[in-house]
């Protein structure tokens, strides 16, 4: 699966994970198998903050093209769930419309696709095949 490089007391080890499965994963350390049990730690959510309300403006109803704006920096794309990216569809420069599939991910012992949410050209692509994801993680930024 993955090898890592590991310096413990000033002692380099050689980690390879064969196999990464919820909180259990098999490693081979220094040409030697382990069965191990991975603790995270928790991650603490950022506080929410209710936008301030303002009185709504009359305004005439928006165009269909404008009823998926982007920012000027671009949409940023969310993970709902943590998991691990399978297949990504598309290139940086890529035009994109809403419901597109953007990429393929594994969460919850499920194969999830990962559509875009707005229309637009694929600015940046923040993630790889075989990436873990956390939930909120940006993933691709739509301009």
């Amino acid at each position: 699966m993955k090898k890592f490089k590991f310096t413990v007391n000033g002692k380099e080890y050689e980690v390879e994970v064969k196999k990464y499965e919820g909180e259990n994963a098999e490693v081979i350390v220094d040409g030697t198998q382990y069965n191990v049990t991975v603790q995270r730690e928790e991650e603490e959510a950022p506080a929410f903050v209710a936008p301030k309300r303002q009185a709504p403006k009359p305004a005439a109803a928006p165009k269909a093209e404008e009823t998926h704006a982007t920012p000027a920096d671009g949409y940023k794309s969310l993970a709902p769930l943590p998991g691990t990216v399978m297949q990504i569809y598309v290139n940086v420069g890529d035009v994109v419309k809403r419901g597109d599939k953007l990429m393929m991910y594994e969460a919850m012992k499920m194969e999830n696709n990962f559509l875009a949410e707005v229309d637009g050209t694929i600015k940046e692509i923040k993630v790889r095949v075989g990436d873990n994801i956390l939930q909120g993680a940006v993933l691709f930024v739509i301009g």
